[in-house]
């Protein structure tokens, strides 16, 4: 009896134990939406941010978005945390704020459900605000389920002449990856013999004489289109192609000519031995 008793009393004890109820009061309510409810690995997707702040909701101050892309097991695959483009210093009561960021999905080794789980948090210490949404625990909201669909789904694209090789860089769950081009650099795809888009993502981070300004995109000699490349950014995007300017051929082949090339070991400022050429670093070049 008194070992049941010692039991009883030490189950009430843990059960005082747990985790106090989170009474703060919210500071709005966030919803995600996805372009489509299926999206296949390495393709990109437009994803759209809401957020109604409460009727009484205080100054934010510097916060963050953190978005984590979960599997069905809730096991983490990547994140796109990220800063919106509104700084949250500025988000004020009673303004909703919505803005929508183009996203790569990345290559993971998996296909099925998935969902995506987001908030607010501070870059400092990582605090993170309590909103109005379903608390999975620790303040973070799941905001979207989709399927992940395999790449066999879209367009392959062969990086075909004038590409130096992959360059990653991971941080965490994050990862990102680029190639630089020399001069001229070549794509090739299967010739879909429909408008299709072309989906951009490139800049170029030198910032010396010789560093490129602009890109011309060709098929053929047929140009079309020039783009204009930053120093500070690297957004994706799009231009929409015909049927026509791919032309008959079973087989499409891109070309991207930058204006102008660098050798990172000929600049004495850059303080580097890479003696490649290099044109424009892309980060993604994508057919849909």
């Amino acid at each position: 009896m008194r070992t049941a008793a010692v039991l009883a009393i030490l189950a009430v004890t843990l059960a005082g134990c747990g985790k106090a109820e989170d009474t703060t009061p919210p500071v709005g309510t966030l919803q995600v939406s996805l372009s489509r409810p299926k999206v296949a690995l390495g393709s990109p997707v437009e994803v759209t941010y809401k957020f109604t702040p409460a009727a009484n909701a205080p100054n934010l101050g510097a916060r963050r978005l953190f978005v984590h892309f979960l599997d069905a097991d809730d096991e983490l695959m990547w994140t796109d945390d990220h800063e919106p483009p509104t700084p949250t210093t500025e988000w004020k009561a009673g303004q909703t704020v919505e803005y929508t960021r183009t996203m790569f999905v990345q290559s993971y080794p998996y296909v099925g459900a998935a969902k995506v789980v987001a908030g607010l948090y501070a870059p400092g210490n990582n605090e993170r605000l309590k909103l109005s949404n379903e608390d999975r625990g620790d303040r973070s909201y799941k905001v979207v389920d989709f399927e992940l669909l395999p790449q066999t789904e879209n367009i392959f694209v062969i990086f075909k002449d004038g590409w130096h090789p992959v360059e990653v860089v991971s941080d965490g769950a994050g990862r990102t990856e680029w190639q630089w081009t020399k001069k001229e650099a070549t794509i090739a795809f299967r010739n879909p013999k429909r408008d299709v888009v072309l989906f951009l993502q490139a800049d170029n981070p030198a910032a010396g004489p010789n560093a490129a300004q602009q890109l011309t995109i060709t098929v053929g000699d047929q140009v079309l289109t020039t783009v204009a490349l930053s120093a500070s950014e690297s957004p994706v995007r799009t231009y929409r192609i015909t049927a026509a300017q791919l032309g008959q051929s079973d087989m499409v082949e891109m070309k991207f000519t930058a204006d102008k090339t660098f050798v990172p070991a000929l600049d004495a400022a850059l303080k580097s031995g890479d003696p490649r050429e290099l044109g424009v670093r892309v980060f993604h070049a994508f057919i849909q």
